[in-house]
């Protein structure tokens, strides 16, 4: 079986992931990893990685290497990708494709010019439950859908520690609204508005309504009212406001009425999932999007979602934050009436 050679740029959270996943392909070679983190470099060496790297550059050099996985905070994506780029290695980058749409659009240019493939990861399109919701939208079985409901609520970068937790640092990017490009509207509705528009084609009016429960310089919770060019109206709800996880899509047409969760499984269930599949249901999108992606390198095909992709959800998010429905000002604390 022909392999593929992969370098994954960046170990944090999602990185790790990568890195996991990577090493079940059957036709993948988990070439080289880069973090500045030594400690994420010695867990990398005892999963079975040879060669680690603190400078992404030098893992760039590596002729074993045709693609990367880049898994870097958001305002290190465009330098990032031009290096990629001018190295001829093919790009899986994690969402969202940028900061902002300058930058999206210098890296869709940077990797036009040296011929490289670039995909944006958005493993909701690789989700069984949301490609079934597809799949009714297409064949006319849910009719017209007039109305839909996308919620993604989570902690973000405010996980409550418990027992089952040890604790461990926020990076310091997470607070920094040059480097994130936005709050949770930027990390949270990126996944949304990319989905919506697998569903319903381009959007034609976005307009947004921001909150700042917790008191910082970016949005920790967003709605939008958002219209696509099939004429469906969709609200799309995205925070971090919640210690329970909900991410869950419902669509009303004219027909029928359907409905997808995207949530963890028990202890037991993941337990069992693990045991009999290798993964569970919940992480199973993580790797069906790198095996496409790598099976789209091998038969030199365009992978999908593109850059253009996620230069068009950029697009949303910054006309949502310029077109306010309501906009709550910021560092005024929650006042709660209690009778």
């Amino acid at each position: 079986m022909k392999k593929i050679g992969i370098g994954i740029i960046g170990l944090g959270y999602i990185g790790m992931v990568h890195l996991r996943n990577s090493m079940k392909l059957a036709n993948v070679h988990l070439v080289g990893v880069s973090d500045l983190s030594r400690r994420a470099l010695r867990e990398a060496r005892n999963a079975g990685v040879e060669k680690t790297f603190t400078n992404y550059k030098e893992l760039l050099k590596d002729d074993e290497i045709c693609s990367v996985v880049i898994a870097l905070p958001t305002y290190l994506h465009a330098s990032c990708v031009r290096d990629a780029a001018e190295a001829h290695k093919h790009i899986f980058l994690e969402k969202p494709i940028a900061r902002n749409v300058a930058e999206a659009k210098e890296v869709i240019s940077v990797t036009h010019r040296n011929s490289v493939e670039l995909m944006i990861g958005y493993p909701l399109r690789f989700n069984k439950a949301m490609i079934r919701l597809k799949e009714q939208i297409r064949s006319g079985t849910l009719g017209d859908v007039e109305v839909a409901y996308a919620t993604f609520v989570d902690s973000g970068p405010f996980k409550h520690r418990t027992q089952d937790y040890a604790p461990s640092p926020v990076p310091e990017w997470w607070f920094n609204k040059e480097l994130t490009g936005g709050g949770a509207l930027v990390d949270l509705g990126s996944h949304m508005i990319n989905l919506l528009r697998w569903y319903f084609g381009e959007i034609t009016d976005i307009k947004g309504c921001v909150g700042y429960r917790f008191n910082m310089d970016f949005e920790d919770r967003a709605t939008c009212l958002t219209r696509f060019e099939t004429g469906t109206l969709a609200v799309i709800n995205v925070g971090w406001f919640s210690q329970v996880r909900q991410q869950k899509v419902e669509l009303f047409g004219t027909v029928k009425h359907a409905m997808a969760n995207d949530v963890p499984p028990p202890r037991v269930s993941a337990a069992i999932q693990m045991l009999t599949m290798g993964t569970t249901v919940f992480w199973r999108p993580y790797v069906d999007e790198l095996q496409y992606f790598v099976n789209c390198i091998l038969c030199d095909k365009h992978p999908c979602p593109t850059g253009n992709d996620g230069l068009k959800d950029i697009e949303a998010i910054e006309l949502a934050y310029e077109n306010p429905i309501l906009s709550l000002p910021v560092n005024e604390t929650p006042k709660f009436k209690i009778e």
